[in-house]
């Protein structure tokens, strides 16, 4: 299988980051069968375009389809978006940005939104997220007129644990064996508290049980750093917020007032992401996945790892 090196922010973007495997795991989640010759090209944003803005993977279908799917272990409503943000940026890739002036009408690949979740809420097998319902309400403003919604974006949520969506989990065997992986993760973290051991053990137990086997034998050693910064990304995210959250409202009580509440949390929550930015690049982490995590721009992490 040949791996694109530069789609490595996860594992499941390092699953996923082969062209034959988008095939099948397309293929899996819309109900088809893309032939061999149908062409698949990837196209997913790295920070050395668009900075921080990074996505999780992103391919074209012929030249006539461009699918964005993100990977998420949280639910969040505002996936709409976010997609909306990346979708105009991989166009720009795709088609540049002179032509727009043309004056013939310029050909797009048509969009579709898709989110894999697998977090531990509990979430339905399907979902349908809209841009729209992030849009406030009119009020008066238009003096009580309805007018319907001149920007849409549908997102597609399906949930890939155990249990959900079986029948597509068959159909494509990297994503039911990604899913069967992530249990596996689960499993040996509760159990063992050095996350070295449990995902060391979490991986030999998988390529034992002919779980992803030749990925994993091929990529035991980059899966396992990958596992070791998600795992810490994540807990010093969850720190981060906490902290920022309980220093915000401690300054702001201490002013008072709303505007200083809210100002001591912007503050707060700034100096803990940077200190939380400072953690992760001791830790390794890479500078994009930095600023993914954290929200810095890329500069700032640039500075910070000097």
């Amino acid at each position: 299988m040949g791996i694109n090196r530069q789609l490595k922010d996860s594992v499941f973007s390092f699953l996923f980051s082969d062209p034959e495997v988008l095939r099948g795991l397309y293929g899996a989640i819309e109900g088809v069968t893309l032939a061999p010759d149908v062409p698949i090209s990837i196209n997913t944003l790295t920070d050395v375009i668009f900075k921080n803005q990074i996505n999780d993977l992103s391919f074209t279908v012929d030249n006539r389809l461009v699918v964005l799917i993100e990977h998420q272990s949280t639910i969040n409503p505002n996936m709409p978006f976010r997609l909306l943000m990346y979708i105009a940026r991989v166009y720009e890739k795709i088609i540049g940005t002179n032509k727009i002036y043309d004056k013939k009408l310029v050909p797009l690949p048509w969009p579709e939104f898709i989110v894999l979740y697998n977090g531990t809420d509990k979430y339905p097998d399907q979902a349908t997220l809209k841009l729209s319902d992030a849009f406030k309400d009119l009020g008066d403003a238009l003096g009580g007129t309805k007018r319907p919604v001149d920007l849409e974006l549908t997102v597609q949520v399906y949930n890939i644990n155990h249990g959900h969506n079986e029948g597509m989990l068959k159909k494509c065997e990297e994503l039911g064996g990604y899913s069967a992986f992530v249990d596996k993760v689960r499993e040996y973290k509760k159990t063992i508290s050095d996350k070295d051991v449990a995902f060391r053990e979490a991986i030999n137990d998988c390529i034992e049980h002919n779980i992803l086997r030749e990925f994993l034998k091929s990529h035991a050693t980059e899966v396992l750093q990958m596992l070791l910064t998600e795992w810490n990304t994540e807990e010093a995210l969850a720190f981060e917020r906490e902290e920022g959250w309980k220093e915000g409202r401690e300054e702001g009580r201490e002013e008072g007032r709303e505007e200083g509440r809210g100002e001591g949390r912007e503050e707060g929550e700034k100096k803990k992401a940077l200190e939380t930015a400072k953690n992760l690049l001791a830790l390794g982490v890479s500078l994009d996945t930095v600023a993914k995590a954290v929200g810095l721009d890329m500069e700032t992490v640039k500075s910070l790892a000097q």
